[in-house]
């Protein structure tokens, strides 16, 4: 938050008399152009693995709907349970199925996992190594509601947590991919969800992709930079490279879903090549995330390329329209472009 907007914060906010207060462009969206859209892919995903498999259950602190999760509760009623807004208390209610032989999906917004729950997540799901599985709306900068809402340092709260595994999803691919993925794994899992309407985006620059638990996949081949990105900033990625190519600037896409476990060969082996200018971009802020975690890998193998990062301020961001707020933290695809641009 800057000093302007703190200084805004309790004012009152004066409408002309006649104008309608618009809160559409508030709701958390993505501009997604020229993509097609999957309608709540975790929810229908969940429900086909759960009709093969009785031990999966949902649990949601009130906010099933807004999770995806509702899809799963009017399917299997008998197996979704409403925890009410208690985030400790659904997390230490998944514990507990989980040791009775369950796999439960506890789903709620990121921020209210990470820092409301994360001493319940720690001491009762990720000691005790737990299957819990732990989907998360409202990722990074994905909604304009403000600091209250945005879960900006969620991946930096969970990489240090030992048996949690972190899944970053790009697309309507990954998260309908991740699921079995999740539920195959024997242990915890952190996996930030897109919700709603979800582009798919992946499939279309590469045929052939599908999520892999662990896996880094290149989608785009490039000799003069090499982005390496999770989330939505995969999207952001190709769009940019894109319109880079019309400047005669081939950029290259390693797309990492899984935050931890990193795959390390993957991004020692794609950064090795060439002199390519090598940038992470990811939907979280510096400190923490999927560019700290690279820029260790590589220095720790002694890959040194040139290096620069992509990613949001270490700094509460400002509420408002999330295509302007995505602009104004170099999260959009021409201010990508633009900074990729101004590095080369």
């Amino acid at each position: 938050m800057t000093t302007d907007s703190m200084s805004r914060k309790y004012e009152p906010r004066k409408v002309p008399t006649g104008e309608k207060v618009a809160t559409s462009a508030m709701i958390a969206s993505l501009a997604a152009e020229g993509y097609d859209a999957t309608p709540a892919p975790f929810g229908h995903a969940l429900v086909e693995a759960a009709k093969t498999d009785d031990r999966i259950v949902g649990l949601s602190a009130d906010l099933s709907k807004y999770t995806d999760l509702h899809i799963f509760a009017n399917e299997m009623p008998d197996r979704f349970y409403q925890m009410g807004m208690a985030e400790q208390l659904l997390m230490s209610a998944a514990a507990g199925m989980a040791r009775e032989g369950f796999i439960p999906f506890a789903t709620t917004y990121a921020v209210f996992a990470a820092r409301r729950a994360y001493d319940f997540i720690a001491m009762a799901i990720a000691e005790e190594n737990l299957p819990v599985k732990i989907a998360c709306a409202l990722p990074g900068l994905t909604t304009g509601y403000g600091p209250s809402h945005q879960a900006t340092e969620d991946l930096a709260i969970f990489r240090g947590l030992p048996n949690m595994v972190l899944i970053d999803p790009c697309d309507a691919c990954d998260v309908a991919g991740m699921v079995p993925d999740m539920i195959a794994h024997d242990g915890p899992v952190y996996a930030r969800l897109l919700r709603g309407k979800v582009p798919s985006v992946l499939t279309r620059h590469k045929p052939d992709y599908r999520f892999k638990l662990g896996k880094a996949q290149m989608i785009r081949e490039g000799r003069d930079v090499l982005v390496i990105s999770s989330g939505i900033m995969t999207m952001r990625a190709l769009d940019a490279a894109e319109k880079l190519a019309a400047d005669n600037v081939d950029v290259g896409v390693l797309h990492v879903p899984t935050i931890k476990p990193l795959d390390a060969a993957a991004i020692i082996d794609e950064a090795s090549k060439g002199s390519r200018l090598v940038v992470t971009a990811e939907n979280h802020s510096l400190h923490g995330g999927l560019g700290e975690a690279v820029a260790t890998t590589l220095l720790r193998q002694g890959v040194t390329p040139t290096f620069r990062m992509i990613g949001l301020p270490d700094a509460f961001l400002e509420a408002g329209a999330l295509p302007t707020l995505h602009d104004m933290y170099g999260l959009s695809v021409d201010k990508v472009a633009e900074q990729i641009k101004g590095w080369l």
